[in-house]
């Protein structure tokens, strides 16, 4: 289907260089698009041609600064994918100002001034683009001693409507990926040693599996395309169904 050819097409991708974040560059790349990835250390298997961009997203000025890079790098740069992100709970009644603070700062500071300045960028240039920030069905699911990660990730949640609602005069578009337990570098050792927990999450998600990094790319390159030229403000949950019931299988 034409309407997915991304070929033309810029993208940034935040914490591309493994998980989520690098599905989702490959992903983009397979549909034509010029990806830019991002992160802390390269990885070996990069393409040849890739771009890279190293930034620490923690500091202040980082967004700013990473998205004067992508642009000098790729001036038609019209997609922006703001994927980086981590994980730093402790149980609630344990957890410190400095352990809330890079929570936020990461999870939330940084996608907001990164989806500011890119689409400063594209409003001062006239041009429309599209923006997907990858939340979590933590953003609306709570999950034990996790309450800061669910916190920043309920913000990505009126990020993305809020932006999308301000920026669609300028044919900016911003959705939302929310998925739900993935296999991943970071996830597969507890995945893989928690046979009981495994089947549990199997047992209680409807489509009968655990996510795969291809079905968060798909979801991606789906929401940058023009074949979602008419959703905005949208989250699009990726988690084989494990949030519809109310009462879980027995």
């Amino acid at each position: 289907m034409k309407s997915f050819d991304l070929s033309g097409r810029a993208a940034l991708v935040t914490g591309s260089t493994r998980g989520i974040g690098r599905g989702i560059a490959d992903g983009l790349i397979e549909s034509g698009a010029q990806v830019l990835f991002h992160g802390r250390t390269p990885p070996p298997d990069l393409p040849a041609d890739a771009t890279f961009l190293n930034l620490n997203l923690m500091q202040p000025d980082a967004p700013e600064e990473l998205m004067a890079q992508a642009f000098e790098s790729a001036p038609q740069l019209d997609i922006l994918v703001c994927n980086a992100g981590s994980f730093f709970d402790v149980p609630f009644l344990e957890m410190t100002h400095k352990e809330y603070s890079r929570t936020m700062d990461l999870n939330v500071r940084a996608p907001f001034f990164l989806v500011r300045a890119f689409a400063k960028k594209l409003v001062e240039e006239k041009r429309g683009g599209a923006i997907v920030i990858v939340g979590s069905t933590n953003g609306f699911q709570a999950e034990h001693d996790s309450v800061a990660y669910d916190t920043s990730k309920g913000a990505l949640v009126m990020l993305t409507k809020s932006s999308a609602l301000d920026l669609a005069k300028h044919n900016i578009r911003v959705n939302c990926l929310a998925p739900g337990l993935i296999r991943t570098p970071l996830t597969n050792q507890w995945i893989e040693t928690n046979k009981e927990q495994r089947e549990h999450y199997e047992k209680q998600t409807p489509l009968g599996r655990i996510g795969d990094i291809e079905d968060c790319a798909g979801a991606a390159v789906f929401l940058v395309s023009n074949a979602a030229a008419y959703i905005t403000g949208h989250v699009l949950v990726v988690d084989g169904g494990l949030t519809l019931p109310q009462i879980g299988a027995l």
